[in-house]
């Protein structure tokens, strides 16, 4: 017998004992954090295993910037409202765990994908990157195009968010004790606006700069149109991270050096994959690895 509650203003149907639904037909919730062609590739990647799969059928939600931590909460809570078994979530901020612990208490299973929820045991599976050992990627990339004593830029994504911090982390530790000199970093919410900008700012300072460091693929767009305008007699070496949003067009251009790659299409068909069985009873990996790549000039066709 179901009846209905409200928690937190939102309305929150629960079941009571354990839900009934069909061991065939699953209704999930995939929520990504903000419209950019990585997650776009997810979407694709969640309804090509959809359509694979008889039975499953998804319900999209997207919060609008990678900040957008309230229009994620409502895009939790409505998917709750809507009665789906399970949702896949991209978690925009740790904060977001309370409005997944009220899914939880109402039956939803949740599989985090792209990045984790420190210290919240919530979460059934975690298909991600993992996202230092991938920074460390660009880190060695780094390590082997400078010298001891040479400059660095660094553009952040969202200081806080643990995948986003743990790329920052992951390059120093693959620079491998090379003694650079970090001379300017930036917040740039992974937005190619604020890329633009902090690079800008970086270079104005440092017009001898060596390198560029960027956690997300816009605002390694956005460096590379700094680096453009700058007209600089020596370009600085870019490099970046998701092979995203214009980031081809800078490598063609040879403005940009090397970036990472993840795989959103297989992190999107692990992760649901994973809440599928989940939802149907088995048993599932509780931290699943989607994989990186470096990415050049010479092998981006092989990313494209």
């Amino acid at each position: 017998m179901r009846f209905r509650t409200i928690i937190a203003g939102a309305a929150f149907l629960f079941a009571a004992g354990a839900p009934s639904w069909s061991a065939d037909a699953v209704k999930i919730g995939f929520i990504t954090k903000f419209p950019v062609p990585f997650f776009a590739t997810m979407e694709n990647a969640a309804k090509d295993y959809a359509a694979a799969n008889p039975g499953v059928e998804l319900i999209f939600g997207q919060g609008a910037s990678a900040t957008d931590i309230e229009g994620q909460i409502a895009q939790i809570e409505s998917m709750v409202t809507q009665g789906v078994q399970g949702i896949a979530i991209t978690p925009v901020d740790p904060t977001v765990a309370a409005a997944l612990d009220k899914a939880i208490a109402a039956g939803v299973k949740v599989v985090l994908m792209d990045n984790d929820i420190p210290g919240w045991t919530g979460r059934t599976a975690l298909a991600t990157t993992d996202n230092y050992n991938a920074g460390k990627i660009a880190g060695e990339y780094l390590k082997s195009v400078l010298k001891a004593g040479d400059t660095m830029g660094i553009l952040e994504g969202v200081p806080g968010v643990p995948a986003l911090d743990d790329r920052v982390n992951g390059m120093i530790e693959g620079l491998g004790g090379l003694e650079v000199k970090i001379v300017g970093r930036g917040a740039t919410n992974c937005t190619e606006e604020l890329g633009i900008s902090v690079a800008e700012d970086i270079l104005t300072a440092n017009p001898d700069l060596k390198s560029i460091y960027a956690a997300c693929g816009p605002p390694a767009a956005g460096a590379a149109q700094a680096i453009k305008n700058a007209n600089l007699p020596a370009k600085p070496i870019l490099v970046g991270f998701d092979f995203c949003c214009g980031e081809a067009e800078a490598m063609e251009a040879g403005i940009e050096d090397a970036t990472v790659a993840q795989f959103p299409t297989k992190m999107a068909s692990l992760g649901v994959d994973a809440l599928v069985k989940a939802i149907r009873g088995e048993a599932v990996e509780s931290l699943i690895d989607s994989g990186a790549a470096l990415v050049t000039k010479k092998n981006m066709a092989d990313f494209q």
